[in-house]
């Protein structure tokens, strides 16, 4: 993926791409040296190199933004109705448990909007619009904070074992004990 986050630019930063490759353009024409406007620019000279040679074959308009690379495949509308599907709960969908997976959304996609899409770009369009792994929202009303406490001192100890051995030991292949 180019981008982290997304695999795309939002329209802000599209804009403010937009605007340093404009203003390259003021400088190719006062005449500047590529190095020279990579530093003040704080891009690379690779970048500028590429700019001076769209604006010398179509000029300032070589430069603007084409816009996002592809239109997305759920609308702000559509994703609203989504939100409020998701807001359902699997349950209500058909599902046994109240979990939401990426199989389960990417189902949900194509039963509701009948369109398709892979389990990235769902991740991506979720992250996108401020959602993160499924972590619960509060703690149950039945929960016993003495209990947690007593289980995770006596009881998890016990369980998890201990980190080290009981007695020196030796990853070698060549010590003579281990053949």
């Amino acid at each position: 993926m180019r981008y982290p986050q997304g695999g795309g630019l939002t329209p802000e930063r599209q804009a403010f791409r937009e605007r340093i490759r404009l203003e390259a353009a003021e400088r190719f024409a006062a005449g500047a040296s590529n190095a020279e406007i990579a530093k003040n620019l704080r891009v690379s000279v690779r970048s500028v190199q590429r700019w001076r040679r769209a604006w010398h074959d179509a000029g300032t308009q070589g430069l603007r933004s084409a816009g996002p690379v592809s239109r997305p495949k759920l609308s702000e509308a559509l994703f609203t109705v989504l939100e409020q599907e998701l807001a359902k709960g699997p349950v209500a969908h058909g599902w046994p448990d109240q979990t939401w997976t990426l199989a389960r959304i990417k189902t949900l996609i194509g039963r509701r909007f009948h369109k398709s899409m892979t389990l990235s770009a769902i991740a991506r369009m979720l992250h996108r619009h401020g959602f993160s792994h499924q972590v619960p929202a509060r703690r149950a009303i039945e929960r016993d904070e003495e209990a947690v406490v007593g289980w995770v001192k006596e009881t998890w100890p016990q369980v998890e074992g201990p980190w080290r051995r009981s007695t020196p030991g030796c990853a070698s292949k060549t010590k003579p004990a281990s053949r």
